[in-house]
Parts: structure tokens; C-alpha cells; sequence
């Protein structure tokens, strides 16, 4: 597998697409928190950063891998629900050289909840 990059969001506010709430931590940090807490696959590396300028997405992570690999957004992701359902679509995504995982083979919410697809710098 080759080096793949997930970026979380930890100032998202919104859950799901969901009204912005103020609890703290907020949706996008326990993202984050819920992510740490597993076990990811061999050569992805988890990242935080404070926006995706995805707001009124939230919570919303991105996956890259390179200059030769596409790039992807998602978001309205549930940082209670969608742990799973994201660990199998960036271990999909990690087994490719491209990033192009074909459209069955991702789950749900990498299918239904796409914000961007990014092409390869090269």
C-alpha cells in the first residue's frame, strides 16, 4: 500500500449535514478522537487540521496519496456512525495506485456523501 493521507476536519460544528452545534468537543474533534482510537490501515496517516472549508458539510474529511493519485472530500459524516464505513473506504482506497476505487466497492458514504474529487498533480 502506498502512503495515504486522512484528513480530518476538528473545527467541523455541523454532524451529518445536521444543524451547527456548539457542544464541545465539537463533531469534527470527536471525529478525530474516534479515528485515533483505531487501528488504521498500513501506510495511512491520520491529520488533523482546523478547516476544509467544508462547512456546512461537517464533519468532513479529505484522502490523498500523492501527486499520482486522486484526491477526495466527504463530508456529512457522523463521527459516531461513520467510523467504520470510512476506515473501509481509505483501506480501498490505500490498496489502489491511482486512487480510483470502483463505485460499488465504496461504501456508502464515500459514495453518497463525495463533496470533491481532486485529479492527480502529474
Amino acid at each position: 500500500m502506498a502512503n495515504v493521507t486522512l484528513t480530518v476536519c476538528t473545527t467541523c460544528r455541523r454532524t451529518a449535514g445536521g444543524a451547527p452545534c456548539e457542544e464541545e468537543p465539537r463533531p469534527g474533534a470527536r471525529m478525530l478522537a474516534a479515528l485515533e482510537a483505531r487501528a488504521l490501515p498500513e501506510g495511512v496517516t491520520l491529520r488533523p487540521v482546523e478547516c476544509l472549508s467544508a462547512c456546512s458539510r461537517g464533519c468532513s474529511i479529505a484522502l490523498s496519496g500523492g501527486a499520482r493519485r486522486w484526491s477526495y472530500v466527504y463530508g456529512d459524516l457522523d463521527p459516531d456512525a461513520h467510523v467504520d464505513a470510512i476506515l473501509t473506504g481509505v483501506t480501498a482506497y490505500a490498496a489502489t495506485s491511482d486512487g480510483l476505487v470502483p463505485w460499488r466497492a465504496r461504501p456508502e458514504v464515500f459514495r453518497k456523501q463525495s463533496i470533491a474529487r481532486i485529479p492527480p498533480q502529474e
